[in-house]
């Protein structure tokens, strides 16, 4: 089946509307006050409610404590929770339980072994996500658009989702190498850090949604 796509970062209802209609898959709003990209709860709930019925929507959160996950669950009523800090299983199972949602679970990659940290969330997460490890002095856990060594990803078999430095040019090859069964993209299709540029985001869906299954390789 054709990968799914993931357009993160969103703030406006222009770009929701964007990525429904080229046929993304869902559009991520970020609730983590140090990134650019970053929307308060009601800005959520408005975008949310813009792609309702639409497209799926993902709250994207770093590390949330329980009043966040219950702000979010009952006023942006999300699709899908993205958990992109240092969460350990045992909390990403307590948000899943508390939110009674499908989670998403980031693993920041710079080495192949970095990737085994996947396993650890078998029993916690639904779907797991591989993005760029940030460096040490990175303000942000991800989002910085830089990409990793793909071939860290050899032997893992999907679904599981693919993030960190991608764009329009490069999405195509990463499926193909990767076999990822959703790319996840915000920096990549952006005039300026948290401003999205329409024409990148159709660039970088229909690059995406161009990839035939047929000639997405397993990582192997």
């Amino acid at each position: 089946m054709p990968v799914k796509v993931k357009i993160c970062g969103v703030r406006t209802p222009a770009i929701v509307e964007t990525a429904a209609e080229e046929g993304a898959d869902f559009v991520g709003l970020v609730l983590f006050p140090k990134s650019p990209r970053h929307v308060e709860l009601e800005e959520a709930r408005v975008l949310a409610a813009v792609a309702r019925g639409r497209i799926g929507t993902v709250a994207v959160m770093v590390d949330p404590d329980d009043a966040l996950v219950d702000g979010v669950v009952e006023r942006v009523r999300p699709d899908l929770l993205q958990l992109h800090g240092s969460e350990t299983p045992e909390r990403v199972a307590a948000i899943r339980g508390r939110a009674r949602l499908p989670v998403m679970k980031a693993i920041a990659v710079a080495e192949a072994y970095d990737v085994a940290d996947a396993g650890k969330y078998a029993a916690s997460a639904d779907f797991i996500l591989f993005d760029a490890k940030a460096s040490p002095d990175a303000l942000l856990p991800g989002g910085n658009g830089v990409p990793f060594n793909w071939d860290a990803l050899k032997g893992i078999e999907p679904p599981f989702a693919l993030s960190g430095g991608l764009t329009p040019d490069t999405v195509g090859e990463a499926i193909r190498l990767t076999g990822a069964s959703l790319v996840d993209v915000s920096s990549g299709v952006e005039r300026a850090p948290g401003e999205k540029d329409p024409e990148l985001v159709r660039r970088f869906i229909r690059a995406a949604k161009g990839v035939s299954p047929q000639s997405r390789a397993k990582a192997s």
